[in-house]
């Protein structure tokens, strides 16, 4: 069973909907004590980093899901500021995050990049959205198992305007280009964090899904 947190930080039918779809059974909790029973957790966000940290302070999940991770060794999976929530700072606010994977969260910025990138109609933009191929910082990694396999390139559908940054890499699991490289998954033991959307990544977000749920 995969439980699905729901921290009111966006839509997340989407989650549930694709993991309907690829066959596994999937909750939606809200709770501390359920958050302590899952089996699996994601966890998906949108928004600001600061009112992220303040739904998980005010629910009581921020401490549950620390447990919940670090001494039951719940697998869980951060998607878009879920992901950038695994961190312990970000530039976009002042509260803490999570602290479950060392790095840094930081604004895009596109000096030194250049001129011609920053005009016209496919100039780079902030937020960075749409499809953006990714590739892998490791040999082997069970949860992008099948993803080759798909297409000669893989890509993954974003919505972002911060990424994340300073991450060792240890754990670094996929980086992006947009304007520069930027790390755009991350895995440490039992966590992984996405930042761009599985669940709006047709066939690449089903099979990283399908390899969450039956492989990790």
């Amino acid at each position: 069973m995969i439980s699905v947190i729901d921290c009111q930080m966006g839509n997340i039918g989407s989650v549930v909907n694709i993991i309907k779809h690829i066959g596994h059974p999937v909750q939606v909790i809200s709770t501390k004590e359920e958050v302590l029973k899952a089996e699996k957790l994601i966890f998906p966000g949108v928004g600001h980093w600061d009112n992220g940290v303040k739904k998980l302070n005010e629910s009581g999940l921020k401490p549950a899901i620390i447990e919940a991770v670090t001494e039951r060794k719940t697998p869980l999976m951060g998607i878009c500021l879920g992901m950038q929530l695994l961190f312990k700072t970000s530039d976009e606010g002042e509260q803490e995050g999570l602290g479950l994977v060392p790095g840094h969260v930081k604004k895009f910025n596109f000096n030194g990049v250049a001129p011609s990138l920053l005009t016209g109609p496919g100039r780079l933009r902030i937020p960075h959205m749409g499809w953006n191929v990714v590739q892998p910082c490791k040999e082997h990694a069970p949860i992008l198992d099948g993803l080759k396999a798909l297409d000669d390139e893989t890509r993954f559908y974003f919505v972002h305007s911060y990424h994340a940054s300073d991450v060792p890499a240890a754990y670094q699991l996929l980086t992006c280009h947009y304007g520069d490289d930027f790390v755009c998954a991350v895995h440490k033991e039992n966590v992984w964090g996405f930042q761009f959307h599985p669940e709006k990544s047709h066939k690449f977000g089903m099979q990283l899904l399908k390899n969450f749920a039956e492989s990790i």
